[in-house]
Order: C-alpha cells, then sequence, then structure tokens
C-alpha cells in the first residue's frame, strides 16, 4: 500500500506550480512605490516617460508582470529607452534597455530581410517554386501547383503551422534542416495562393533556403550579414550566443492555474527552437530600435545600405490571397492601421516571452515592447499602442492622453455574475474563481475586471472587451452581441466512445488537455486556446476553421482497451500522459521514513508558540448536527496518501460556527439531490508534523507547514465531496482526494461537464456558507473565521476530555 502510484512528472509540474504560489511577486506591490525604471530618455521626451513608467508600474503591481523593456524611436533616434522590474530574483538585477529576451516571431522579420537580400543578389527569385532551392521539399500536394519562396514569408504556402519534427513543442533541438525534412510526412492543407494560413514551419522553409544558399548556418550568416552592421551587437539566433546574465528570469503561466494571488507561474523552457528563423531571435528592446531606425531610413543604417528602399517598399505592400478582402502581410510584415495610420510589423508569442514591434512609416514612430512572461500579448500591445498615441500626440501638439486602469471586482460580483449564457447556437461562460471573474469565451479564458462601473477582459494574455451586465443580472452584451443568461442545469454524461480519449498529452512545458464539454469535445492546446473540435470519425477530430489550426486535425491512436495512448494534434505527435492507477481512487505515494517512527516523534514536537488573542475552542461534529452527512475519514485507514492509519478513530470535528456552517451547505445541497460527504475535519498538529516530514521538500506545496500550523489544526478547514442522495454514492469529480496533481486544482480544465458542473457546485455551495476552496485543492475549503482560532494538538480521543 506504500508504493507510488503516480508518475513523477505529473507530480513534479503540479509542485512546481504550487510551488509559485504567492511567490515571484515583483518587489512592490504599490505602483507609487515601484522603483524607478533604468531609463534614457531624450530632451523633450520627458513627459511621455513619466506616462509609460507610471502605466507600467500601475501594471506590474496588478498583474505580478515580471522584467519588462520598452523602446520608442521617432526618425533615426531612440528617442525613449528603459526597463521596469527585476531581471534576475536571485540577484535583485533591475531589467533595462539592455535585457536580452527572445522575442519569438519578430524573429521571422528578420528572416525575411535576409531573403530579400538573396533576392536583391540575384540568387532567390520570390515568385520561383520552393522546390527549385529545396529539391527535396515534398509535402503531399494535391492542388498541382507549387507554393513560391514569396508564399512561404507571406503565409499563403498552405504549409501546415507546425513540422512532425522541431515544432514549437519539439525540446530536442533538431536542426532546420532536419525540422523542413519532417514536412514530407505532411500534406498541404490548402491551395498555395488561396489563403493565409499562419505557418511557422514555412518561415522556417524559407530560412533553410537562406541557410543552403549562404553555405554556411543560418544563425552565422545572419550575425555577419544583418544583425552585426544593424548594430544588433547583443543579439543572436542562437541563446548560446547572447551573455547569460542579460537574460532575464522568463515565467509560463495558464488561466487556469491556482490563484493564490497572483496565478502561480513556473520557469519557461530554454531549447532553441528547431524553427530558429521563425521564433528564436534574442535580442534587447535597443536592439530592435535599430532595426525600427534602418525600416525609417528606406533600409539603411550608420550609412551602410543593409537593403534597398524599393525592396523595403515591397515587403511592406500587402498581398492578399485568394479573395480576402483585407491582406494581412506584406514580405513577412504585418501590415495594418492604427488609429488611421499605416502600420508595419509583428508580434511575438514564446515560452516566457511576450512582444510587440510596430511601426508607423509615414510618421516614423516605431515602439518595441517585450515582456519576460508568456502569454503577455495583451499587456505589451497595450504598452506599445499607449506609447504610439503618446508620440502621435506630442507631435501633433494635443494633450499627452491618459490610460485606463482596471481594477478588482468587488466582493461578491464575481459569484453573482458567473453562468452559462447564450446567444443563437452559442453560449460563453462567467466563471467565479473567489473573487475573480473569468470569461470563456472566443477560445480563450480572460479575467474580467473593473474599469469604473464598466465590466472588461483585462489580463496579461488579453485586453478588451468590454462586458455590459443588463440591470436584472438576466444578460450581458459584448461586442453589441447579446448573452442571455441560461439555468445552469446538469449537464449529460460524456459519450462513452469518447471516454478514453480524455485527459493530458506531451510534456511539462507544453501540455494538450482534451475535454468533454456540454456534449463536444475540446482541446487545449498552447495553455491558453481552447478550441471546439468535429467529429470526423471514431478517431479524427477537427479543429475549427479559426485560431491556429484551421483546417488541421487531431488524431488519436488507441490501445486495445479504447484508451488513447497519443494524440497526432495537426502533425505534432503528443504521447499521453498517465497519472497514474488509483485502486479504489486513494493516491498514496511512499513516505520519506516509517510513519511510527514520523508519529512517535510528532508527538514529542511542541506546535508553534501563538501570542495573539482567540476564541477558546469549541470543536463539534458536523455528521452528529445532521446524520445525514457521511463520513469517510481516510486518515482513520491505510485508504489515505501515506498508506497507514494516521487517527485512531474515524471523527471529524469543526470549530462549531463552521460546523453549522457545513450543515448549512449540506441542506441546501440536498435540495438538488446531493449530500456531503466528509473526508477530514479538526487535525491535531502533531499529525500535520507527521505529513511534513513524510513527504519530499518538492511536495510541501500540498501539506501545511508545522511550523505555521493548518487552518485544519485550528479546526476551521474541512476535506469533503459529494455524493447521490439516491444512490449513496459519492460523486465521481476530475480527479481523486488528496491527488497531488494538477486535477486537484479547483480550475484544472479536464474532464467532463459533469464532472466540473459537481466540482463547481461543491465550491458554490461551500462559498456561500463563507468558506473559502483551497488554491489548488478542491475538496478543501477553509472557513473564513479560522484566524480567530488557535493551533490545537488534542486527539479525538482527548477532545471529550
Amino acid at each position: 500500500m506504500s508504493i507510488i502510484r503516480t508518475p513523477r512528472a505529473a507530480m513534479l509540474l503540479a509542485c512546481t506550480i504550487v510551488a509559485t504560489l504567492g511567490a515571484h511577486r515583483i518587489s512592490s506591490l504599490h505602483a507609487a512605490d515601484a522603483p524607478a525604471p533604468q531609463a534614457d530618455v531624450a530632451p523633450g521626451y520627458e513627459a511621455i516617460a513619466e506616462k509609460l513608467a507610471a502605466f507600467v508600474a500601475a501594471e506590474q503591481a496588478s498583474k505580478n508582470l515580471p522584467a519588462v523593456s520598452i523602446a520608442i524611436v521617432s526618425g533615426d533616434q531612440i528617442v525613449y529607452a528603459a526597463g521596469f522590474g527585476e531581471q534576475h530574483a536571485a540577484d535583485g538585477s533591475r531589467a533595462d534597455r539592455h535585457t536580452i529576451y527572445r522575442v519569438g516571431s519578430v524573429s521571422k522579420l528578420f528572416n525575411d530581410v535576409a531573403v530579400m537580400q538573396l533576392v536583391e543578389q540575384g540568387k532567390i527569385d520570390l515568385d520561383a517554386p520552393v522546390s527549385k532551392y529545396l529539391p527535396d521539399f515534398k509535402p503531399e500536394n494535391r492542388f498541382g501547383k507549387e507554393p513560391t519562396v514569396r508564399q512561404l514569408m507571406n503565409h499563403q504556402s498552405g504549409v501546415i503551422r507546425e513540422s512532425p519534427v522541431g515544432n514549437y513543442f519539439d525540446a530536442n533541438q533538431p536542426s532546420i534542416a532536419e525540422t523542413v525534412a519532417s514536412l514530407n510526412e505532411t500534406a498541404l492543407v490548402d491551395e498555395p495562393g488561396a489563403k493565409t494560413k499562419y505557418s511557422n514551419t514555412a518561415v522556417s522553409a524559407a530560412g533553410l533556403i537562406v541557410e543552403r544558399l549562404a553555405g554556411k548556418p543560418f544563425a552565422e550568416h545572419l550575425q555577419t550579414t544583418l544583425l552585426e552592421p544593424l548594430g544588433m551587437d547583443a543579439s543572436s539566433f542562437l541563446r548560446a550566443g547572447v551573455p547569460a546574465e542579460q537574460i532575464p528570469d522568463a515565467w509560463m503561466w495558464a488561466p487556469h492555474f491556482p490563484h493564490d494571488p497572483p496565478r502561480a507561474r513556473f520557469a519557461a523552457p530554454t531549447f532553441d527552437l528547431g524553427t530558429l528563423p521563425a521564433g528564436n531571435l534574442y535580442a534587447s528592446v535597443d536592439d530592435l530600435a535599430n532595426f525600427l531606425i534602418a525600416l525609417f531610413e528606406g533600409g539603411k543604417f550608420n550609412g551602410q545600405q543593409i537593403i534597398s528602399p524599393a525592396t523595403l517598399a515591397a515587403m511592406l505592400k500587402p498581398v492578399g490571397a485568394g479573395t480576402e478582402a483585407k491582406p494581412l502581410y506584406g514580405v513577412g510584415f504585418r501590415v495594418d492601421q492604427f488609429d488611421g495610420h499605416p502600420t508595419f510589423g509583428h508580434n511575438g508569442a514564446v515560452y516566457g516571452y511576450s512582444t510587440n514591434l510596430i511601426g508607423l512609416p509615414e510618421e516614423k514612430i516605431g515602439v518595441a515592447t517585450v515582456c519576460a512572461l508568456d502569454g503577455g500579448g495583451g499587456f505589451v500591445r497595450r504598452l506599445t499602442e499607449y506609447a504610439l498615441r503618446l508620440m502621435l500626440a506630442q507631435r501633433e501638439g494635443k494633450p499627452l492622453p491618459a490610460i485606463d486602469l482596471t481594477t478588482p471586482l468587488p466582493a461578491g460580483q464575481a459569484r453573482a455574475r458567473a453562468g452559462l449564457y447564450q446567444n443563437g447556437d452559442r453560449t460563453l461562460r462567467l466563471l467565479a474563481d473567489g473573487n475573480q471573474l473569468l470569461l470563456s469565451h472566443d477560445y480563450l479564458l480572460s479575467e474580467v475586471r473593473a474599469l469604473g462601473e464598466r465590466l472588461i477582459v483585462d489580463d496579461p494574455h488579453t485586453s478588451g472587451p468590454e462586458i455590459t451586465p443588463a440591470d436584472d443580472g438576466q444578460s450581458i452584451a459584448i461586442a453589441g452581441e447579446t448573452w442571455t443568461r441560461l439555468p445552469d442545469a446538469k449537464p449529460a454524461p460524456c459519450p462513452g466512445r469518447w471516454e478514453g480519449l480524455l485527459g493530458e498529452y506531451g510534456e511539462d512545458h507544453n501540455i494538450l488537455y482534451i475535454y468533454e464539454d456540454r456534449g463536444q469535445l475540446w482541446a487545449l492546446i498552447e495553455w491558453f486556446y481552447n478550441y471546439p473540435l468535429t467529429e470526423v470519425s471514431e478517431n479524427v477530430f477537427a479543429f475549427p476553421n479559426a485560431g491556429l489550426y484551421p483546417a488541421e486535425q487531431i488524431v488519436f491512436k488507441r490501445d486495445a482497451n479504447g484508451a488513447a495512448t497519443e494524440a497526432v494534434a495537426a502533425d505534432v505527435t503528443f504521447k499521453r500522459r498517465n497519472f497514474g492507477d488509483f485502486p479504489g481512487g486513494v493516491f498514496q505515494i511512499r513516505p520519506l521514513r516509517p510513519m511510527d517512527v514520523l508519529r512517535t516523534e510528532a508527538l514529542a514536537a511542541t506546535p508553534p508558540k501563538e501570542a495573539r488573542p482567540f476564541r477558546k475552542p469549541d470543536l463539534a461534529e458536523p455528521s452528529k448536527l445532521d446524520p445525514t452527512i457521511k463520513l469517510d475519514v481516510r486518515y482513520a485507514t491505510d485508504r489515505n496518501f501515506t498508506g497507514v492509519p494516521v487517527y485512531e478513530s474515524a471523527q471529524s470535528f469543526l470549530q462549531r460556527p463552521a460546523a453549522e456552517a457545513t450543515v448549512r451547505a449540506h441542506q441546501a445541497l440536498k435540495e438538488q439531490g446531493y449530500g456531503l460527504l466528509i473526508h477530514d475535519g479538526y487535525r491535531p498538529w502533531y499529525v500535520t508534523k507527521m505529513f511534513w516530514d513524510s513527504v519530499p521538500d518538492n511536495f510541501h506545496g500540498f501539506v501545511a507547514d508545522p511550523e505555521k500550523g493548518s487552518r485544519h489544526n485550528r479546526g476551521c478547514a474541512v476535506d469533503l465531496t459529494l455524493y447521490d442522495l439516491k444512490t449513496g454514492e459519492p460523486i465521481e469529480m476530475v480527479g481523486v482526494y488528496d491527488e497531488m496533481s494538477p486535477r486537484s486544482f479547483p480550475l484544472y480544465p479536464g474532464g467532463t461537464s459533469l464532472q466540473r458542473y459537481h466540482r463547481e457546485l461543491l465550491r458554490e455551495a461551500m462559498e456561500a456558507q463563507n468558506f473559502t476552496v483551497n488554491p489548488i485543492e478542491w475538496w478543501h475549503f477553509d472557513y473564513n473565521d479560522w484566524q480567530q482560532y488557535p493551533i490545537v494538538n488534542k486527539r479525538f480521543e482527548d477532545l471529550s476530555k
């Protein structure tokens, strides 16, 4: 009974995420107290610098943002360059204009300029088929029309987004040649030239052409022919090519991670991408500013012509695909409008970093912004756009504009707004996570915050739209569409044919989640993007015709029992992640030392002393206050995570107000056909010490520190679940009790809609009675008055004495 029954990898990821709860918060929690930015400001731009510094400080405080850097270019000058926040927590170093970030897809612009340099030398014909330069480039092509070099760069080649080898998820660091070669295992998804479909591997194929014609590695060629002439001396397409001390701590997060606050996060992976030309450039904002200057100066920097003005003009000319009404790309550059001004540029999203680079060619104003946070695109876009508006206002002699700052919702508003809403055949959901409100809509799960009296989506990843609730609370309006509130009815069970597909796939750094919601299979991919899947056949499902993977599919492979062993999503293979076998629904690990030894030591130890005044303990048994409350006290049996009994009797106590509140929650649930089943309540302090000493350090996030005491020790925490009043059987949840894995998180997205409905039903009932769910354990609820009670260390058998 004491063997480890869950894979180490799954547990380690959970422990890594849990360990960051409450940690990695920027040094100052108040914008007014934030350290001054490391800034250089040209004369006449001080007022702009002041406004930007105030905005970044406020955003870092409210969103817990790590290192941020920004540079602003006007004509041939860098007029503002600054860094904010910590570069390295270990030494307290601060970010500045020279901090080096991986800038993601902004890399593509440099790859495309390198291609155009070869075009100018007569070595590449943009409209020649790719096979002219890469004879071994042979993806399956049913269209009878080959993609051209130009189409590789403007995302009209029909090539899939990610390659089987060297894709965004592949940590093995294959060469560009190996990455592109694997495209021969794939098929074009669209006719070349017919549609714009974003593709990292297509851009990488263009980079391989550069490498082949240059006769040297891509990164080396770009270093000497582009980066060095641009004065980008701190930049490289290889992580090893830049000073490690100038790369900031970079972080990953997801909207479903625990919120303590802030949302937990883990350190970003650092492997070089197989799609090196498409997303692996490391650069400072200072270096990116040089690139902007060259673009504004007709392709010239410091007197050296990098590309000709005519070539640059051709690159910035939008080229539509098929019948597209609004072309999205020139040659590599994203072309658009901002407040009526033409723009060029690109954003970047790569492990641990978010980038935005925008230039206004007519005004010769440009901004480069980077944040060391994955999924920070909403913030960097707002910062970039605010900087542009400030620059335009100053140039036009207008007052410098302010920018709206959001605030947390008032207490209680999240729960009042939560629910399912419908517009035609579409639905969206507002979810309450404590006092946070989350919007599940348009493939994203985003935080909703207050903007004065209004509501607006605003988190690091997404900014906007506004949400307008009706006065009666029965509908909301988003972007001119009205969504009507629906009764939150109990979902139907998941179709049996899909049960073997549900679960997690892939590696820790980027997990693919397959789950069921309201009778449809869904995929959560790249941490943020939730896509409904269309069933094509038993094992084949199609992504929607929008988002990251239009016209692509997920193909599952199953074992003899019908359980999926892998999912091939958009030609990328994700192996099934096994959470382990839990016989009888019991999670277990191997204690570090024998539990009887730990018991002897714990009974001889003394709880921490507390000086403040407390209420007198008055422990009561909820199951005696209402005998229909059931007990399954696992710690009185060997059916617990230690594998041995730690209690001498199967009893559960709470401080009387908490016990009475639990009874009220139970009574409310009975009206819906459910009751409460309690696993644990008051826990003697010595048992908390036993638990702490029985697990490795990386599991300490799941057990309380005896030096601080736990809320269980105070009689104000209860572990429980639901049972069915008709059958008396426990209700199946997404994960099992005491499971030390991400499935225990209260917002864990996996499983079935019925499992998540029951998890939310339990949470709502308990929160209505002044309990708060533990941020990492869906079954654990703390009574809000827990601080008023002392740590207690009496055995159950001694309480009556």
